[in-house]
């Protein structure tokens, strides 16, 4: 029986998923955070949040995130990302942005109700960053208290 040719249409077809796949995969699997006067942009993927410092009300460290339910997103080995709601508070959307689950992770609470959870996968850069926040965050407030 002689062999049968594959098409080379299904070939290029083949290969464009791949390449699809392994972009996607690039873009979820870090976190893209950048701060900018008293704003901070946090992008990973699809994921994109634009949070004003001047509006945060709290920031703090936590060890472990709360349990919650997924509405879009991924977990993959020690990595989180995406919209997740409060189990408790269905009510209530949670950011996660968390490049290791086993570090310390940054929470950020702002517009009395919205959640962001983030760290880097190097908990230096994860240090830096929750310094940055806190300065900014002291410094906002400070011009808020001279305005008034």
């Amino acid at each position: 029986m002689p062999k049968r040719k594959r098409h080379w249409r299904l070939n290029v077809l083949i290969v464009l998923v791949l390449i699809a796949c392994i972009l996607a995969f690039v873009a979820h699997s870090k976190n893209w955070i950048k701060t900018e006067g008293d704003r901070v942009q946090i992008l990973s993927g699809i994921f994109y949040e634009d949070i004003q410092i001047s509006k945060m009300d709290s920031l703090n460290w936590v060890d472990k995130i709360p349990q919650m339910e997924r509405k879009r997103g991924f977990s993959a080995w020690a990595v989180e990302k995406g919209i997740f709601l409060d189990s408790l508070n269905p009510d209530k959307r949670i950011s996660v942005f968390v490049d290791n689950l086993r570090n310390r992770k940054i929470k950020m609470v702002y517009g009395d109700s919205l959640v962001v959870f983030l760290n880097y996968s190097d908990s230096v850069k994860t240090d830096i960053l929750y310094g940055q926040l806190s300065e900014q965050k002291e410094i906002s407030k400070a011009q808020f208290l001279d305005e008034n």
